[in-house]
């Protein structure tokens, strides 16, 4: 290797180590929870549960595990956290542990199924003799603070390197986390619009995993830049968002935007944006293609009155939004383009 090349190795390593500020902190169980629970019910506790965080989903026999393991001292994973503007703390991974402990202690379930400690089958915390309560809350668990002065990429890269297994966050849920501003805060809002959701379909699982915010993301950046897009899609979309949260636009603009494609597509699209009416899913490839199509016909002609659809039940339709390599920047082209050119030619 050149020694040119070893500098710029270093000189890299330095460059990217920079953006990332952390500390280390240690809180016992019982502060930890009290900075969790206090002022919780008006949103203002020192740490929280952010909003793009899925619901619970911890069973009761992976919670009492994991209470089994904090009480037999094994190793637990740190929490991590962001330090926000306001000084509080956005958990970015450890919600389920930190949940589950307020519910234990607050004997909302009983231990089940432990394996080593078989005797405390069945107990709540209550049943607990007083010396171990007080050795539990005296746990100490470790915390990683990501600091404010971590920059949105170091933050993004934090997202997206933590792994807790079947718990890994997804691509969507990482943005909310990362690239917060008000283009973010928008389309959070707008998954409430009731258009949207008559003519939409998601299980609860999809809904948590902010499938519904992906969406809108996607028909904003491809409406406004899908002849610019090139390579990896999520590359596309976290660029368009960090871009829209720091240069700003105008809400009524957006918002009218889609509304306009929304009514239109209750009009003319028996099934909505899903396959079949009343479907729980809303696969993305036929949104796209249908939204953003739909998008640039009325760009073209706003008093677009289509007489025929027969060509949503095509084969050749169901080809534009479907196989291999469909997120390659030539099929997206080709499946939004399909849409606007047969709304168009009628």
């Amino acid at each position: 290797m050149e020694a040119i090349q070893r500098d710029e190795i270093e000189k890299e390593i330095r460059e990217k180590q920079k953006t990332v500020d952390y500390d280390t902190k240690e809180f016992t169980i019982e502060l930890l929870l009290s900075k969790y629970t206090k002022d919780k019910e008006t949103d203002e506790n020192e740490i929280y549960v952010p909003y793009y965080q899925r619901a619970f989903v911890w069973n009761l026999e992976r919670q009492s595990k994991f209470i089994e393991s904090v009480i037999l001292g094994l190793p637990i994973p740190y929490i991590f956290t962001a330090e926000m503007e306001d000084g509080r703390l956005e958990i970015v991974d450890g919600s389920q542990r930190i949940r589950t402990l307020e519910a234990f202690i607050e004997n909302k379930f009983k231990l089940i199924k432990l394996e080593v400690l078989e005797n405390m089958n069945g107990c709540y915390f209550d049943d607990l003799p007083v010396p171990r309560k007080r050795k539990f809350l005296n746990t100490t668990l470790r915390m990683i603070v990501l600091s404010e002065k971590s920059n949105d990429d170091a933050r993004f890269m934090v997202f997206e390197r933590i792994n807790t297994g079947s718990d890994l966050l997804r691509d969507m849920e990482k943005r909310l986390g990362s690239y917060q501003g008000e283009f973010t805060e928008f389309m959070v809002e707008y998954t409430k619009n009731p258009l949207f959701i008559e003519l939409t379909g998601f299980t609860k699982k999809a809904s948590d995993r902010k499938e519904p915010e992906e969406l809108i993301l996607r028909f904003f950046a491809y409406s406004d830049d899908y002849l610019d897009f090139k390579g990896n899609v999520n590359d596309f979309l976290d660029k368009y968002l960090k871009k829209q949260n720091l240069d700003g636009f105008d809400e009524e603009i957006y918002k009218q935007r889609f509304n306009n494609v929304l009514e239109f597509v209750k009009k003319y699209f028996p099934n909505g944006l899903t396959k079949t009416l009343n479907s729980k899913k809303t696969p993305r490839l036929r949104f796209e293609a249908i939204t953003v199509g739909v998008y640039l016909a009325l760009k073209q002609n706003p008093n677009l009155e289509p007489t025929n659809m027969d060509w949503l039940e095509s084969d050749e339709f169901e080809q534009e939004i479907k196989g291999q390599a469909s997120n390659s920047p030539k099929r997206v082209k080709s499946r939004i383009e399909f849409v606007r050119d047969r709304l168009l030619s009628n």
